[in-house]
C-alpha cells in the first residue's frame, strides 16, 4: 500500500475563495441584559433587638453558669444546662428564620469556649456529660460539622465501685 498523504476521494476544485469585499466585525455582539440591581438586606428592628437580646445573653451565659455553680453547686449547674437548652432552641429558630447575624453565630461559639474553659468542680459525671452534650448541640447547629471540637472536659468514672458504697 502506497501512502501518498491525500484521501483520494476528495476532490479540490482549486482556487481560493475571495474574501476582499466583505466587511468583518461590523455589528457588535449582543450585549447581556443588565442584572438587576439587589436591594441590601436592612433588617426589622424586632430582628436587631433579638440578635442583641442574644448577644447580651450569650456574653452574659459563663457569668450565670458559675453564679449557679458558687450558689447552687452541681445542682445548679444542671439547672442551668436546662435553661441553656431553652435558649439553644431559640437561636435555632432564630437561625433557621435566616435572622441570625454573624455576629450572634461568632459570640454564640465564644460563648461555648469560654463555658468548657470553667473549672467547675463538677464529681457527678451525668451534669458534665449534660453540660458538654448542650455546648455539642449548640457547636453543631452553628458549626454544621466544618470543625472538630477537642476541648470536651474527659469523664471521669470511678473502677472502683466501693469508693462510693459508703
Amino acid at each position: 500500500m502506497d501512502y501518498t498523504g491525500k484521501n483520494l476521494e476528495v476532490v479540490d476544485i482549486g482556487g481560493e475563495v475571495d474574501y476582499s469585499g466583505h466587511q468583518w466585525f461590523q455589528e457588535p455582539p449582543p450585549r447581556p441584559e443588565p442584572q438587576p440591581v439587589v436591594q441590601p438586606y436592612i433588617p426589622d428592628d424586632d430582628v436587631i433587638n433579638q440578635n442583641a437580646a442574644f448577644d447580651f445573653a450569650l456574653k452574659a451565659a459563663p457569668n450565670v453558669l458559675y453564679g449557679r455553680f458558687k450558689q447552687y453547686g452541681q445542682l445548679g449547674v444542671l439547672a442551668w444546662c436546662s435553661e441553656f437548652s431553652e435558649m439553644i432552641d431559640s437561636l435555632k429558630e432564630l437561625g433557621f428564620s435566616g435572622n441570625m447575624f454573624v455576629a450572634t453565630r461568632a459570640q454564640a461559639l465564644r460563648t461555648c469556649e469560654e463555658i468548657l474553659k470553667m473549672k467547675l468542680d463538677i464529681r457527678m459525671q451525668i451534669i458534665l456529660m449534660y453540660l458538654s452534650s448542650q455546648v455539642a448541640r449548640l457547636r453543631r447547629f452553628l458549626d454544621s460539622g466544618e470543625r472538630q471540637w477537642e476541648d470536651y472536659p474527659i469523664p471521669e468514672f470511678p473502677l472502683d465501685y466501693r469508693v462510693y458504697s459508703s
